[in-house]
């Protein structure tokens, strides 16, 4: 009862999805977004008419003229900085913009770039300093907060009554302090504008990506060739820039030049990009972050001052929640990754059945032997890892290497070799289709085809998204293995969808569904998925039917049959349960049955330890990944088997000397070729009694064209 309840509850109860939400990029916008929410709500709660349409407008111009600060901000620390001068910037841009219209009586078209230019050379300033001169960013900006400070008391004391006593009536003006365009303030289009074109910049612009790569490791980015201290100046100048836009919007409304003016604004705009989500460290952070992150800092400032507390508890507030955004900022960054691992590793109930006996006297199909003992070396030493092998008609060899490579061998002695083509990944399983184009799964990039004058192509290296799936499953992360049908339609496995290929033996230790079976139509150029929730899936192989397709589920120790068409097209049923070891690739025999690579042989201890979810997870947490328990794979096993499931015989290499593992088999001219994917060679077996003229793809296909 109690391992029922277990299976239910591992069945029905999504563990997994923590995890998959967590590693998420947008769930670092959108705890952010939901604070937002918490905090508009407490207020309305809190203060009548918080909200309300007019109260609303005064909050966006607010937030649009700290909202440019924050963007500032945001992109000095983006690229691995910091400004505490942006407060002092805006008290002068303000007195730039207001000087120039009050005193010098200058048209606004020229008080405009006049105003940003201003915030242009303030901004030069550190970024010359800082970019240039490699000073440090806090010391600096805060050496230039004090002098721009002091440079704005200083002018402010000489023409403060003069920009008092003027009262400018001019519509363009007015238009930017307190104007709308069909209802909208003027500064929230402009703002618009600007954080459409900032997310721009830096998620499709390759200046933007400059920035982000600057942040994230400067050494990096100056040895790939960016030009790192230009910049790093560019975006102090940036800043300087969006700065002086909010005191341009801020001088229009207000009309002012107080000795309070940016006094303290340092801190609001820091904590409105760091509550945001903008990375202290530097590398990270989006448009969306800073608008979320000021919009929050201004109903908590908005809300704090209609209920009457005092100017110092705000500024208080203000530093509080600004030292702890920086602490949980701080501990995320530095351990998400190991956070997210430990959450996004989640086992689930597996029972299996006991193993079948396997002792050489037991007297089952699965019996030991040594049958594999004297298997004959091929290429020892010349290519690594061939997870699977294949022959053409003209018996030339073909296999994977980890290096990218299809390597070719020559008959009769597979000595002379060469490198057929490359591609780049792990070639994995491969298969011939009917004008002898040679289609390849390529571990972390999909499936790829080699026509026969050598060009590589790809074929596809997406899918359907599912639409139960978090994360976006369309990308193909471990294709593995592959057949045709008749009409050309190419059936191949995706093991894992939650894993990259280093990463099976994770995915061993989960026993969770997370292969499918995928189906891509070289006639229409179209990729779906056909079959889902598998245990790593591996192995395709069309059966004799010419309708259906075995396929292995390695995890489940089973092969499974798949009805692509007839009568029984979408159905799915067991041939072979139970295997003493994990299935991998299946092949065609001689003799109408088929081959199956055991890649290596369950034991008790992990039997009992897929039943037991609550144990694994804690392994996983607690241990080092090498003290994982994981699938077996160093004692190789072929079996064939019939079309009813029967286990017609059995070969073994319990030495492992010549070939240590076994992923795949064909059967080729009365022998049987090995492949494996942590081996450095290919293993040749003759084969009593079989048929010295079988070749797999012309009984597929016909006779070699």
């Amino acid at each position: 009862m109690n391992e029922r309840l277990l299976s239910l509850r591992y069945r029905w109860w999504p563990d997994h999805v923590v995890g998959e939400i967590l590693s998420k990029r947008w769930t670092e916008t959108a705890i952010p977004a939901i604070v937002l929410v918490i905090v508009a709500a407490a207020f309305s709660a809190a203060i009548p008419g918080f909200l309300s349409a007019a109260s609303l407008a005064d909050t966006a111009r607010q937030a649009c003229e700290i909202g440019f600060c924050v963007f500032g901000m945001s992109l000095v620390i983006i690229v691995g900085g910091i400004d505490l001068s942006i407060g002092s910037m805006f008290a002068l841009t303000d007195f730039c913009a207001l000087f120039c219209l009050d005193v010098l009586n200058w048209p606004v078209s020229a008080v405009i770039p006049t105003t940003l230019l201003a915030g242009a050379l303030l901004g030069a300033v550190n970024g010359i300093l800082v970019g240039y001169f490699r000073l440090r960013a806090f010391i600096t900006t805060l050496i230039t907060l004090i002098v721009y400070r002091a440079a704005y008391d200083l002018v402010i004391f000489r023409h403060s009554n003069q920009i008092a006593a003027a009262f400018p009536d001019i519509p363009s003006w007015n238009f930017i302090g307190g104007g709308t365009l069909l209802g909208v303030p003027s500064i929230v289009l402009v703002y618009a504008v600007v954080a459409i074109f900032g997310h721009v910049f830096l998620t499709r612009l390759r200046p933007g990506w400059h920035v982000t790569a600057i942040g994230g490791s400067r050494r990096s980015a100056f040895n790939s060739g960016i030009p790192v201290r230009r910049t790093i100046a560019q975006c102090y100048v940036a800043s300087g820039i969006l700065t002086a836009t909010g005191a341009l919007f801020f001088a229009a409304r207000l009309g002012t030049v107080g000795g309070d003016i940016g006094v303290g604004l340092e801190v609001t705009v820091l904590t409105a990009a760091i509550l945001g989500g903008i990375s202290l460290g530097g590398g990270k952070g989006s448009v969306a972050k800073a608008v979320i992150g000021t919009l929050i800092v201004l109903l908590i400032t908005n809300g704090l001052t209609t209920l009457s507390a005092p100017g110092g508890l705000n500024r208080m507030v203000l530093a509080s929640i600004l030292l702890i955004a920086a602490m949980i900022d701080i501990r995320w960054v530095k351990n998400r990754t190991r956070i997210i691992s430990k959450v996004y590793v989640s086992p689930t109930y597996h029972a299996m059945p006991p193993i079948p006996a396997t002792d050489p006297d037991s007297g089952s199909p699965f019996a030991q032997n040594d049958r594999l003992r004297n298997v004959a070396e091929i290429g020892v030493g010349l290519i690594e890892a061939p997870e699977d092998i294949i022959l053409d008609h003209e018996d030339n060899l073909y296999a994977g290497s980890r290096h990218g490579d299809i390597i070719r061998f020559f008959p009769p002695d597979y000595e002379r070799m060469e490198v057929y083509a490359h591609i780049g990944g792990q070639p994995l399983g491969m298969a011939f289709d009917r004008e002898r184009t040679l289609y390849v799964c390529v571990g972390g990039m999909g499936l790829y085809r080699i026509t026969r004058n050598r060009a590589v192509e790809k074929a596809t290296d997406e899918t359907n998204r599912s639409l139960r799936s978090v994360n976006d499953d369309s990308r193909l992360r471990l294709a593995d293995d592959l057949d045709i049908a008749d009409d050309g339609r190419v059936f191949f496995s995706e093991a894992t969808v939650r894993y990259e290929m280093h990463e099976w033996p994770v995915d061993g230790l989960e026993a969770r569904g997370n292969g499918r079976i995928i189906c891509y139509d070289p006639n229409t150029e179209t990729t779906k998925t056909v079959l889902h929730g598998l245990k790593f899936p591996n192995g395709v192989c069309i059966a004799s039917d010419r309708q259906s397709i075995l396929f292995a589920e390695t995890w489940g120790c089973t092969v499974k049959r798949y009805w692509f068409a007839g009568a029984k097209a979408g159905r799915v049923e067991t041939v072979l349960d139970n295997l003493p070891g994990y299935p991998d690739n299946i092949n065609l025999a001689s003799d109408g049955n088929y081959w199956l690579a055991l890649v290596g042989m369950r034991c008790p201890a992990l039997d009992l330890a897929w039943r037991m979810p609550g144990f694994r997870r804690r392994m996983a947490k607690r241990l080092p990944v090498d003290e994982w328990l994981f699938p077996n794979i160093n004692t190789g096993c072929v079996v064939k088997f019939d079309e009813e499931g029967r286990i017609l015989e059995s070969l073994w290499d319990l030495g492992g000397v010549n070939h240590p593992m076994i992923t795949s088999m064909r059967e080729h001219r009365g022998h049987l070729y090995l492949g494996g994917i942590l081996n450095n060679r290919i293993g040749r077996y003759r084969l009593a009694d079989a048929d010295p003229n079988f070749v797999q793809y012309d009984v597929r296909w016909g006779a070699a064209q």
